[in-house]
């Protein structure tokens, strides 16, 4: 069958299906809960979140797992598979940063279209397959070649993604350069940053760290050597950027998954350093911001913070390694005590050795000596993207290592 993006006739548009329909959802409700519900999980949090056998006392972070909008995501994807089981389903990359889901996701037959885990092209799509949009949005570009395909889309974009979507055509409008606070190859950002073009005659720069910032500041404030710039960044800004020209009005955004108090450092600097060339009235006019720090990831560090102003022995942050907000939880947990960032229950090897991801060496390492003999308190905590039977499973690992069994735990709790 020939592509209908080739020049041929006009695919009309598929007609919207409510996926959120009773009947659909409360089927939907019941495979998710069953695949991804924690009934131990569950009552510690009705317990104040502290679950305490032994001498072992494990301690819940107020907010964990997941929020909002990747339910939201997970519901629509199950519905797409339940409402649509009769046509090709297929999905751009990750649904979500956790690989456990995305094997569930797999596991319903729909199949990949990006990433390390493709298994079809955007080539091979057909007038109505269907396409699941992740949680964190898509590029315009991908988009536009899957509407012309004739696709039905099953768009699961979060809503803080589309807020940071509408700052960056705004500043796009008003002709200033959009600066992401971000990791500019994250799916999130470059969704971003195809909207900081606006209508073709916007620009982006991506920064990911104060000390590019910093560097940022220095050109703007001194200007300097634009092919060194231009090759520093090479990847992360617009096609025809010039720091010359497009550093002169700025606005900042971010990946809403970024640490709150990162984005806002980056913020401070980047209007001293507006202010110190321009002078605060003409400041006024070349800066601007908004706060795009998704809800539920300030929630989940904002807990953390609370939990680790209690004294305990160290912390497990459970989740996907590539996911964003996850990684900042766990900068967050190495900055007062012992913190192991583990995929699953797996990775807790036995009470001598476990397997967690290294953030600075981004590899999995194995640390020894890690489980302390005698009382211990341990904090547990996990990113918007961890299901809580991953959380339930590291939980029961835990105490499997210190000699208490499910039945001790499913009893004190």
């Amino acid at each position: 069958m020939s592509s209908p993006a080739s020049a041929g006739p006009v695919v009309a548009p598929p007609q919207k299906v409510n996926l959120r329909t009773p009947e659909v959802m409360s089927a939907v409700q019941e495979q998710v809960e069953s695949h991804y519900r924690s009934d131990i999980v569950d009552k510690v949090r009705r317990n104040g979140g502290i679950l305490r056998v032994g001498d072992v006392t494990v301690r819940l972070a107020k907010q964990f797992g997941f929020c909002y909008g990747v339910e939201r995501a997970i519901d629509l994807a199950y519905a797409a598979g339940k409402v649509f089981k009769d046509r090709r389903l297929f999905i751009l990359g990750e649904i979500i940063h956790n690989p456990e889901v995305n094997e569930q996701i797999r596991s319903l037959g729909i199949k990949n279209l990006m990433g390390k885990g493709k298994e079809a092209e955007i080539d091979d799509l057909q007038p109505g397959d269907v396409v699941i949009v992740p949680a964190f949005g898509t590029e315009i570009s991908t988009l536009e070649q899957i509407k012309e395909r004739g696709c039905q889309i099953v768009d699961t974009t979060c809503g803080d993604v589309m807020s940071v979507w509408k700052r960056v055509r705004k500043y796009a409008s008003e002709s200033a350069t959009s600066i992401i606070h971000g990791k500019a190859e994250h799916e999130e950002t470059k969704a971003t940053s195809s909207r900081a073009l606006g209508n073709g005659q916007g620009h982006y720069l991506v920064v990911l760290t104060l000390a590019e910032t910093d560097y940022v500041c220095d050109y703007i404030r001194h200007g300097g050597n634009k092919e060194e710039f231009l090759e520093k960044f090479r990847g992360a800004y617009s096609s025809g950027f010039d720091p010359e020209l497009h550093l002169r009005s700025v606005g900042v955004a971010n990946q809403t998954t970024m640490l709150r108090g990162e984005t806002e450092e980056v913020q401070r600097r980047i209007r001293q350093a507006i202010m110190d060339r321009d002078g605060p009235e003409l400041a006024g006019t070349n800066f601007r911001f908004f706060d795009t720090i998704c809800g539920a990831t300030q929630e989940r560090q904002d807990a953390l913070r609370e939990l680790l102003d209690v004294k305990m022995n160290l912390l497990l942050v459970v989740g996907g390694y590539n996911s964003s907000n996850t990684s900042h939880l766990a900068e967050m947990g190495e900055e007062k005590l012992p913190t192991y960032f583990v995929r699953n229950a797996s990775r807790l090897l036995s009470t001598e050795e476990i397997l967690h991801y290294n953030l600075h060496a981004r590899e999995e390492v194995v640390a020894r000596n890690w489980l302390p003999e005698g009382p211990l308190v341990v904090g547990i905590t996990a990113g918007a993207s961890c299901p809580n039977n991953l959380i339930e499973e590291t939980l029961i690992r835990l105490f499997e290592l210190r000699g208490i069994g499910r039945e001790q735990l499913q009893a004190a709790a």
